[in-house]
């Protein structure tokens, strides 16, 4: 993925200098002129070069004076998901994302993204693997391979596809070289900050130490799950449902194989030849209201389980979101050979 510093030109720069730039982002040729605070001024296309030309300005003029003055942009303190879809549905496809002071801090491309959900992400890889055992001896589980990549890698960017890019890890078990792997992220456009566990937090209780989250929604979910899912359409469903918390779960069919009877006292009420059931198991990954966090007790041992009952019992929405596409845990020796399989044909 392009750096989002190659779209960026400084005030003064020459159009001689900006059509090179252009040139070299190619079909992706627009360009945002920054002072040296990187606050936006402008953008700039071939068109607008052109159309200078068509004028006789010089090329030794400072595109300054051909710039679009009043550019689109995400503010990324304050912006809805249905906007970027009008935005992408209308073909803008590369836009800044800028702050309060309009600096711009990342360039979206939606022939790249898929989305720009408003979203913190909170992985959780703090965990030792023991049923990975040696693999894990001196690995941390998280930086097992998959193909040619680590799991969380493959997790991490899946996330970023969708344009979540403020993320914080939870580690313990041989952190460290989960956090000089991915560093803060700034290579790959991304926040990434660590949360240690100096004690085992349980899979919701490390929530609690952070206090900087950056939207109002919160996505938490596991470390070793490899999956294709499709963020935006868990997103869309989370709020059209107006729930408080949302559990990716995964559908599990079970086969009777001989007729199952309805009773009441020893009468027969009714009965089923060989039926189906269709349970629903936690899938390890949530999507929540920011506030909810606020059931959550700090450092103490506290589960997404916990959490779940907590929230039923206070009226609150909890709401299942059915897995379609591909989801596999990858916990047990037999699930790890399997994702080594599957990552040759799954469709991310």
């Amino acid at each position: 993925m392009r750096n989002y510093k190659d779209h960026l030109i400084r005030t003064g720069t020459s159009i001689k200098k900006a059509l090179e730039v252009l040139d070299i982002l190619g079909k992706d040729a627009i360009a945002f002129v920054v002072d040296e605070s990187d606050v936006l001024l402008g953008s700039l296309t071939d068109g607008d070069v052109r159309r200078a030309l068509i004028k006789e300005v010089s090329l030794d003029k400072p595109v300054d004076d051909i710039i679009q003055a009043n550019p689109r942009f995400i503010l990324k303190s304050n912006y809805n998901l249905e906007k970027i879809i009008e935005y992408r549905e209308n073909n803008f496809q590369v836009i800044p994302v800028l702050d309060e002071e309009r600096r711009v801090l990342n360039v979206l491309n939606f022939d790249i993204l898929q989305s720009y959900l408003p979203v913190d992400v909170v992985i959780m890889a703090g965990g030792k693997g023991t049923r990975l055992r040696p693999l894990t001896k001196s690995t941390p589980k998280p930086l097992l391979k998959v193909g040619e990549k680590p799991i969380l890698e493959h997790n991490i960017q899946r996330l970023s596809l969708f344009g979540m890019d403020d993320i914080w890890i939870t580690v313990n078990y041989l952190g460290e070289q989960i956090e000089n792997y991915f560093g803060n992220g700034s290579a790959k456009s991304l926040n990434i900050e660590y949360v240690w566990e100096d004690d085992p937090l349980g899979t919701a209780g490390a929530l609690s130490k952070i206090d900087n989250f950056r939207h109002d929604y919160v996505l938490l979910t596991n470390s070793d799950i490899l999956t294709n899912l499709d963020y935006e359409d868990f997103f869309l469903q989370f709020k059209k449902e107006n729930a408080d918390l949302a559990i990716v779960t995964i559908p599990y069919k079970v086969n009777i194989p001989y007729a199952v009877l309805e009773t009441n006292n020893g009468h027969v009420l009714n009965f089923k030849e060989k039926p189906t059931y269709t349970y629903y198991s936690n899938g390890g990954i949530y999507l929540m209201k920011r506030d909810v966090l606020d059931y959550i007790p700090a450092n103490s041992f506290y589960n997404t389980t916990d959490l779940m009952e907590k929230l039923i019992s206070e009226g609150l929405k909890v709401f299942s979101y059915p897995m379609s596409g591909y989801w596999l845990d990858v916990g047990k020796p037999e699930d790890y050979k399997k994702a080594q399989k599957d990552i040759k044909t799954i469709k991310f």
